[in-house]
């Protein structure tokens, strides 16, 4: 048996590795996916209320830009199951792992843009275009906060990356 002490205490074979990191991306997928869902959602029922006659053309275009970054969200949430599907019993989990993490950090971004954009969205239909700038600005620094430089805090440095 081929066992490696990579990861603290752990003593897994590679192969055990793959399994777990890949269990752990799926449960984050399953939580982004419902995030999106939901706003997807919310944005797609907006036609079809009459006060949606009345947005101005930024607001249109914002709207569409939203739409599409939802449904470019959805698509990449579910692109690693489509590459699992692929290379089902293939023997190569560790390509997937691998795969699924690179997407993992491109839906982050593409939820941190869908969240600001639609607080930038709602501000500007509820209240006004100067107050959803800055709320749109906000929101932007808090995503950053919070999916960037928190992480990052946390984490620290990769092991093996020095001091």
């Amino acid at each position: 048996m081929n066992v490696h002490a990579g990861d603290g205490d752990r003593h897994e074979t590679p192969a055990e590795r793959a399994d777990r990191n890949w269990n752990d991306l799926l449960q984050e997928f399953r939580v982004l996916q419902t995030g999106v869902q939901v706003l997807g959602g919310f944005l797609l029922t907006l036609p079809f209320q009459s006060a949606f006659a009345d947005l101005d053309s930024f607001q249109r275009g914002l709207y569409l830009a939203l739409v599409l970054l939802a449904t470019a969200t959805t698509t990449a949430l579910v692109a690693p199951i489509a590459i699992h599907r692929r290379v089902f019993r293939w023997r190569r989990k560790d390509r997937v792992v691998a795969a699924g993490h690179a997407i993992a950090r491109v839906v982050l971004g593409l939820v941190s843009l869908l969240v600001a954009g639609i607080a930038t969205f709602v501000f500007d239909v509820v209240v006004g275009r100067a107050a959803a700038l800055a709320v749109g600005g906000a929101m932007t620094l808090l995503v950053l906060g919070s999916l960037v430089v928190l992480p990052f805090v946390v984490g620290g440095r990769a092991p093996g990356s020095g001091t």
